[in-house]
């Protein structure tokens, strides 16, 4: 599996990888963190595995500075091109179905420097 599979999913972490040295999170752990997510994100599905969203809130917690929200912010943006419309709006879906709070939109589009 590709790194550019895994963004869809990566989407709804928008605040959780990290690739500035001084971040708590590396992305290898949000994809690692979030690889139970990927069926639901690619496929669809009636369900998402519980593991999904244990491992979304726990990546939340992770996360738990500005410095590390916006590390998550460009990890997951440049993975941007290789979603498509469908993909975005299952990861978009996770929050919502995980009950887990992220504090913006779920989107390529993001601007990364407005994340707080």
């Amino acid at each position: 599996m590709s790194i550019k599979q895994l963004f869809p999913l990566l989407l709804i972490c928008i605040a959780l990888a990290a690739t500035a040295t001084d971040a708590a999170v590396s992305c290898n752990t949000v994809y690692s963190s979030l690889e139970p997510c990927l069926g639901f994100v690619l496929n669809g599905g009636p369900t998402v595995p519980s593991a999904c969203c244990s491992g979304l809130k726990s990546l939340l917690v992770a996360a738990g500075t500005t410095a590390d929200r916006q590390s998550a912010c460009k990890c997951i943006k440049s993975l941007a091109s290789s979603a498509n419309g469908v993909q975005i709006g299952r990861a978009s879906q996770l929050p919502g179905i995980c009950k887990a709070n992220i504090p913006y939109q779920i989107s390529p589009n993001v601007d990364c420097s407005k994340i707080t």
